[in-house]
């Protein structure tokens, strides 16, 4: 995790959670003008529309106060979803057996996308099946990985 994404989550984690809810994971995508800021949200129950709501408009309030991305952003609040992005070794730990798409900072193997079966974690790890052929993925390659619902 990049030290913006540290810091933006040691800041945002207990206004979350002092609302009832996980924060599941920060994505910053910076474009210039058009950047956005999105904060992804779990709850045991699921998460309604009101939640979302209620996280954004405290969380708005702390990055007003502390200011800790200079410049325009969007500030968007929802759940997961049923094909989530994974961030820590832990949230991978909990979907194991299932399809996830895998895509690396940079080429292992000679590829960058992975899609296959999640079979495990091993230190800082991602054990990946994909056509009989097991990889070991360093969490520290991985750029982004989501869940592959199925239907």
């Amino acid at each position: 995790m990049s030290a913006r994404l540290e810091q933006l989550t040691a800041l945002l984690k207990p206004s979350v959670e002092a609302l009832d809810c996980d924060l599941w994971g920060i994505e910053y995508l910076s474009q210039g003008r058009h950047s956005t800021l999105r904060i992804f949200i779990e709850k045991s129950s699921g998460v309604s529309v009101t939640d979302c709501e209620r996280v954004s408009r405290q969380l708005s309030s702390v990055l007003d106060v502390e200011d800790p991305i200079s410049g325009e952003y969007v500030l968007e609040v929802s759940s997961p979803g049923a094909d989530r992005t994974l961030f820590t070794l832990e949230q991978y730990t909990q979907f194991i057996g299932e399809q996830v798409s895998i895509r690396l900072r940079t080429a292992f193997d000679g590829k960058r996308k992975f899609k296959g079966q999640l079979r495990g974690v091993e230190n800082e790890d991602v054990v990946v099946a994909v056509d009989e052929e097991e990889y070991l993925l360093p969490i520290s390659s991985i750029e982004k990985a989501t869940i592959v619902p199925q239907f």
